[in-house]
């Protein structure tokens, strides 16, 4: 695996070919992309947290990769597990579903690429790359960093209206214990006037009872 960390924006080729993977890091980085290059699918996947045998709907462990991955590019035909394979695993997966992905081949089957294209590819590109194709990616890069920063304000959004619901929650329970309390006071204050002006009347009841006598 081969990692250049001095551009902006990340992206993980993939290719079985040792001679198109050097061309392809060679293009990405002429194009002043960070790489990250391996040559499988399930190389791929382990270096995204996410394992072959996983399931597709199992979170990915964010910590697992401390280099935000923020394109890949991957060869169609390649042993074990196809670009498509990997396509459908990292769309599957709801922690890295919206990282865009790039379909690369030798061969121009138009079965396989609306497949790929269907399958949420943003582009399938023919061999050899060209460096004309890399100019095609940041545009898609920043449409993956557009739906990340959404996603972030949505689950913001929902953070704070949970504090707020709280928050409400709250001052809900300590308003009705103020009123439970005021009312208690105001029983007994009742019942303390009730008690006195019932003294009251036995006392002027027992004087008018002297006075006859």
């Amino acid at each position: 695996m081969a990692v250049d960390t001095e551009a902006r924006f990340h992206v993980l080729a993939v290719d079985d070919s040792l001679m198109d993977r050097k061309l392809i890091e060679r293009l990405l980085k002429t194009s002043s992309f960070q790489v990250t290059t391996v040559d499988s699918g399930s190389k791929a996947l382990e270096f995204l947290g996410l394992r072959e045998d996983q399931t597709s709907s199992s979170p990915v462990p964010q910590e697992q990769n401390e280099i935000e991955v923020n394109l890949i590019i991957t060869d169609y035909c390649m042993p074990g597990m196809t670009g498509y394979d990997l396509l459908k695993k990292i769309k599957g997966s709801s922690s890295l579903k919206d990282i865009p992905v790039v379909i690369m081949s030798s061969e121009n089957v138009p079965s396989r690429i609306n497949r790929c294209l269907e399958g949420g590819a943003e582009e399938f590109f023919l061999k050899p790359v060209q460096l004309s194709d890399m100019k095609r990616l940041r545009p898609h890069i920043l449409k993956g960093k557009s739906k990340e920063q959404q996603q972030q304000q949505l689950q913001e959004e929902e953070s704070s209206d949970d504090t707020n619901i709280t928050i409400n929650s709250c001052s809900s329970s300590s308003s009705s214990s103020d009123n439970s309390a005021s009312n208690k006071r105001k029983a007994m204050e009742e019942e303390e006037e009730e008690e006195v002006s019932a003294e009251r009347t036995r006392l002027r009841f027992s004087n008018g009872s002297l006075g006859m006598m």
